[in-house]
């Protein structure tokens, strides 16, 4: 299974996987169903199992919930290479998933980043704005960045987020001393918190032509709330990025690839497309059904990289398919999310 997984991380987009992704699915789905308890224990209280069910459609897509109350893994989680927790909290739980594999966590991240932010082959200086992994070692995302880092990146490249305080001053210099394209990644609040910054002062900067910006992690902060085309728009006015040069990833601590809603550099409508290990399906919060196209609903994300975990996850993420993917619509609230057909009572017993 696990050479499957890297094959298909590594298929070309476009290529004709279908059969193979759903005959992989299925594998998995048994190996998981075999050696993780919980999600046993969560698909018999679905009536499902790997006898009764022939595509990756029907596979129980196991709430994210469930990260912060148990041990979602295939193997003892003290053997696990990295443990990562998400930023959000719950009753004071935050979800952990752990990685037991990093060559297939390692080749999700960078052939996908490749695909939609990279899209050349000469490195590129980084200027990332997350704190680094050794501030953040259970963070995902630090972990990512890091990784994309040392695969594409150029000697030059730094964080500039440290001990919880973004490094506005020196980015702005090293931005305006920059004589070759630079790469602007990180949180989508760091980006607001230095435009903030930048608007305190007269002068603009012209990145050089290449220059590229990727955002993650959503545009509503403590203080307020902000549009994408906001951010986009402002980035180009204030660093000289052309709009089209910006994409947004869309990730999470419980899933092991990540979605672009385009590549950057070429002009796009935003809409989130899968790597070729993933799938996605937009169902019902009180049916669990597939909803029609055009409707919104929760999120399913399929994640073979998430080989020994759980492949299918129900994020509490809103979203609406579209001609090519699926856009984001928000968070859903308790009230939308309370009459799934979910029994994480079985899964806490």
């Amino acid at each position: 299974m696990r050479d499957a997984v890297l094959q298909l991380i590594c298929s070309v987009t476009g290529e004709d996987v279908g059969s193979f992704f759903n005959d992989l699915a299925k594998q998995i789905f048994q190996y998981q169903f075999e050696h993780n308890r919980p999600y046993r224990q969560f698909c018999l209280t679905q009536n499902k199992s790997p006898d009764k069910i022939s595509r990756w459609e029907e596979i129980p897509a196991l709430p994210v919930t469930a990260f912060k109350f148990v041990d979602v893994a295939c193997q003892p989680i003290e053997k696990a290479m990295r443990v990562f927790h998400s930023s959000g909290t719950s009753q004071g739980k935050r979800s952990h998933h752990a990685i037991f594999d990093l060559e297939i966590a390692q080749a999700a991240i960078v052939s996908h980043f490749k695909r939609h932010v990279l899209n050349q082959e000469e490195k590129i200086r980084f200027c990332i704005l997350t704190p680094s992994p050794e501030e953040a070692p259970h963070s995902s995302l630090s972990y990512m960045m890091e990784v994309v880092r040392e695969m594409y990146g150029t000697q030059e490249s730094d964080y500039y987020i440290h001990q919880g305080r973004l490094l506005s001053e020196q980015l702005l210099y090293d931005l305006s001393e920059a004589a070759k394209p630079v790469m602007l990644i990180g949180a989508s609040f760091a980006f607001v918190h230095f435009i903030d910054f930048l608007m305190e002062r007269p002068e603009t900067i012209s990145l050089p032509p290449g220059s590229k910006m990727m955002d993650t992690g959503g545009f509503k902060g403590k203080s307020r709330t902000v549009s994408s085309h906001w951010l986009y728009a402002m980035i180009e006015k204030r660093l000289g990025i052309p709009v089209d040069h910006c994409c947004n990833e869309y990730g999470m601590a419980e899933i092991t690839s990540q979605f672009y809603d385009g590549i950057a550099g070429v002009p796009h409508l935003r809409q989130y497309h899968a790597p070729p290990q993933t799938r996605w399906q937009i169902l019902s919060p009180f049916t669990l059904k597939p909803v029609i196209k055009g409707e919104v609903g929760l999120l399913a994300i399929y994640d073979l990289a998430n080989i020994d975990s759980v492949s299918a996850i129900l994020t509490e993420d809103l979203a609406k398919e579209v001609t090519f993917g699926f856009t984001l619509m928000g968070r859903a609230t308790g009230a939308e999310i309370k009459g799934c057909s979910i029994d994480i009572d079985t899964l806490l017993r």
